[in-house]
């Protein structure tokens, strides 16, 4: 951390003093944005990456000069697949995740009390609506049920992970990350609970840890010991592998399944959305457990709810059937 703090004030002293004598260097500047706006380290190579993108687009001409044309045009450069050479268009989701880091720069810089900007050329830029697919994104009560039986098959070790995704409603990247000291009971001893860690944004939350499941994580306790001669220390990783082999084996299950969807881990946290609002959760409840910054991302899963509970025209039906 005191790395962290030295290498910030270092590049704040750097910019402030290029800004003053031959106007600021564009590279220490991103580099301060990156280091004093997010504690992330995934958020800031794709922002890295994609302020690079953006600067080769404008042929490195100086951030201080950008205009609000230079970035529209960008914005349309990606959308229209200028980019690539097959000319595929990228989805308006893709084309936000290069676009936020750009607006996300200028707003900071541009602040009275950073002043590396005179003004901020993103402030009209609109970003596109992006369609809503998660609502669709889920799997039924029953698909669940399958791949949890298959997972069982490949051992504790996977048998756990779908159990922990779709239970506890992580991310990849979150249940890969657990550390075995993450674990806690609370005061009564009565409840056992997770401490999301590697959230997005490098957020923190609680989780509560079903009962059920909390045994299963002590059987898979008791059967690394038993394997390995002794207890695992605590600071060790639950699950020892990439997010890249838990897509792979969430993907392999659901095939093993008879599952027809191109199912990923994230699936099993939008069904856990999904089930525990369907089965009488509250909105807030929802939003802890999958650790939204916003009450709108976790609304997003009512109108999936909505179409799985009674509709108009089930009612309709019901006074007409006696009719056909």
């Amino acid at each position: 951390m005191q790395q962290l703090t030295n290498h910030i004030d270092e590049e704040y002293h750097l910019t402030v003093l290029n800004h003053r004598e031959e106007g600021y260097n564009d590279e220490r500047a991103v580099q301060l944005f990156l280091a004093t706006c997010s504690r992330s380290v995934n958020t800031q190579k794709n922002y890295l990456r994609a302020i690079k993108r953006f600067q080769d687009f404008v042929s490195y001409k100086s951030l201080r000069a950008i205009t609000w044309q230079d970035v529209e045009g960008y914005k349309l450069y990606l959308s229209r697949g200028s980019w690539d050479a097959e000319c595929k268009p990228l989805a308006p989701a893709s084309v936000s995740a290069f676009i936020v880091p750009i607006k996300s720069l200028y707003k900071w810089g541009s602040d009275p009390n950073i002043g590396l900007f005179q003004h901020n050329p993103t402030t009209r830029v609109r970003l596109p609506v992006i369609p809503v697919t998660s609502k669709r994104h889920y799997l039924t009560r029953n698909e669940v049920g399958r791949l949890i039986k298959y997972l069982k098959t490949q051992g504790m070790r996977n048998y756990l992970i779908g159990l922990s995704l779709v239970l506890l409603g992580l991310r990849v990247s979150e249940l890969a990350a657990i550390r075995w000291q993450d674990f806690y009971n609370d005061a009564a001893e009565s409840t056992n609970w997770l401490t999301v860690k590697a959230g997005k944004g490098s957020k923190e939350r609680e989780v509560k840890v079903p009962k059920q499941l909390w045994q299963l994580f002590l059987q898979y306790l008791h059967s690394m010991t038993e394997l390995n001669g002794a207890e695992p220390a605590r600071d060790i990783r639950l699950f020892p592998i990439t997010t890249r082999q838990i897509e792979r084996i969430i993907g392999k299950a659901a095939k093993h399944s008879g599952i027809d969807k191109k199912l990923t881990p994230h699936w099993l946290r939008h069904t856990n959305a999904t089930l525990a609002l369907l089965n009488g959760a509250s909105l807030q409840q929802v939003q802890e457990t999958l650790g939204h910054s916003h009450i709108n991302t976790t609304q997003r899963y009512l109108h999936t709810v909505e179409q799985l509970k009674k509709a108009a025209p089930d009612f309709v039906e019901d006074s007409l059937k006696d009719f056909y």
